[in-house]
């Protein structure tokens, strides 16, 4: 239902075949006085972000973002083309490193569990391209 004035061509990144374009969306949804402030000062804001591809304009996806105050839509839009990039990094994780295979009753077990983990799949990551730079 967004007006045609709504929708702003951004890149959301390079892909294979170079800028990913789409149509997006932005709106400021209210604030939460609970979460987005400190004190009387609010510092958060919640968006919602649609997407829309320029050749099937019937084809539309949505984000919920919530960000400082001073993080631009084009920001968001960035972070919501990493999407597919952190999936893949978190699926490695779950293969290499054994991030989904815990069994913990509390929750400190399962912290100290994801945070090795991570650090073990970010050492490997650092290793693998350290290698792939000298060749």
């Amino acid at each position: 239902q967004a007006p045609d004035e709504a929708w702003e061509p951004i890149s959301c990144g390079d892909g294979a075949k170079g800028p990913r374009l789409y149509h997006w969306a932005a709106l400021e949804l209210p604030t939460v006085a609970e979460f987005d402030y400190q004190g009387e000062v609010p510092v958060r804001r919640r968006w919602a972000l649609a997407r829309r591809s320029l050749s099937k304009p019937k084809e539309l996806a949505y984000f919920l973002a919530y960000a400082p105050r001073e993080t631009v839509v084009a920001d968001l839009v960035r972070i919501a083309g990493m999407r597919w990039q952190i999936e893949e990094c978190f699926q490695a994780a779950k293969n290499e490193c054994g991030l989904d295979q815990y069994e913990v009753r509390r929750y400190i077990g399962w912290y100290r569990h994801i945070t090795l983990a991570m650090l073990a799949h970010a050492y490997l990551a650092v290793m693998a391209a350290d290698a792939a730079a000298k060749g």
